[in-house]
């Protein structure tokens, strides 16, 4: 069956006077229908840049390239359908700040009908009542009384919901949320999580969910992609990788949560994520890897399958490949090293 979203070699762009940025630099992926796909990383690892090429909403001087298909339809380039007749519609974005996304000078009701109005075609008592029931469906109590009321009179976490509501008042296939959860305090945080959740269950909605917080991620995904520099650095089922992660990145970033890490010295990866101003022809994580050898800075790793782990044995067969992939000198583990790095630097990833 096709997925839902197919993402392959994206490439994104930025050609500056400066400087040529590859904020995004040759990622695949898929969503499902009914799946949570994560995608997390440090910030500037070209997370959100992931997320708005996905929408179609980069501008110059950004230029997009590869392949996005939603149910088997091209977007991108001449031939591509474009995003015109399926942002808002098929495609709908929750970002990361509810009070950019939010128009102060319009009732909160009002942007929500319009929304309506737009992507459904309804109107008056019709598009009233739908947002009621929009508001009510996001957990906002009295929500014909909240309709009449204007953003800046919503809690953070209420306007978050607002957002939501806005997004899900398209009846989108595909729901991109990109750090929604990033400005909301802790018991909130979690509110809005349950809500995004009960949605997904109930619409059967497919979601691309984006943040550099690990232990929210490891709550709302069935999948995850960790992207690092651009790149995306390892991927596959969530419980997968937060039982054995592959990738020196991952780990690090798994070593950062506390609550995984309890009683002990928080970890911190040392060092920035670098701007990918250049084609990659190293590991660009080397220069923070505990396990960097002289190989890493000068082959540029290769996404490889890994093999299922003996306790995957009922499930996978144990010494088959999974659906995990990881880009990193040490994989294949079962390969002398001469051998992988042959394989890395001919490009070869089966």
């Amino acid at each position: 069956m096709t997925p839902l979203l197919t993402v392959e070699d994206l490439e994104t762009v930025f050609h500056t006077d400066r400087e040529t940025v590859r904020a995004v630099d040759g990622i695949s992926l898929t969503v499902e229908r009914g799946e949570t796909v994560g995608i997390v990383g440090e910030s500037g690892s070209g997370k959100t840049v992931t997320a708005r090429s996905i929408m179609g909403l980069v501008e110059e001087p950004g230029e997009v390239s590869g392949s996005i298909r939603l149910d088997g339809e091209e977007l991108v380039g001449p031939d591509g359908a474009g995003w015109d007749d399926l942002r808002g519609d098929r495609i709908a974005m929750i970002f990361q700040d509810p009070a950019t996304s939010l128009n102060p000078v319009y009732t909160v009701g009002n942007q929500i009908k319009e929304a309506l109005a737009l992507h459904q075609g309804t109107r008056g008592r019709a598009a009233t009542e739908e947002a009621a029931e929009l508001l009510r469906q996001v957990g906002i109590p009295d929500p014909e009384r909240r309709l009449g009321e204007y953003p800046h009179q919503f809690s953070g976490g209420m306007a978050q919901r607002a957002v939501i509501a806005m997004a899900l008042a398209c009846d989108p296939d595909l729901l991109i949320a990109d750090e929604p959860t990033t400005a909301l305090d802790v018991t909130i945080q979690a509110q809005v999580l349950d809500v995004l959740a009960d949605i997904q269950r109930e619409r059967n909605l497919a979601m691309l969910f984006i943040t550099h917080d690990m232990a929210v991620i490891s709550q709302v995904t069935d999948r995850l992609n960790v992207m690092y520099a651009g790149e995306i650095v390892e991927s596959g089922p969530i419980d997968a990788i937060l039982e054995d992660p592959a990738h020196p990145y991952t780990r690090g970033l798994l070593e950062c949560i506390p609550a995984r890490n309890a009683g002990a010295r928080l970890h911190t990866i040392e060092g920035e994520v670098p701007t990918p101003n250049e084609p990659a022809t190293a590991c660009r994580f080397a220069p923070r890897c505990p396990e960097a050898h002289d190989a890493c800075r000068e082959i540029h790793p290769e996404p490889v399958a890994l093999e299922s782990r003996p306790e995957d044995a009922a499930t996978n067969g144990a010494g088959q490949a999974t659906d995990r992939r990881t880009a990193c000198l040490l994989y294949p583990e079962d390969e002398p090293q001469t051998d992988r790095l042959r394989r890395h630097a001919r490009g070869e990833t089966e």
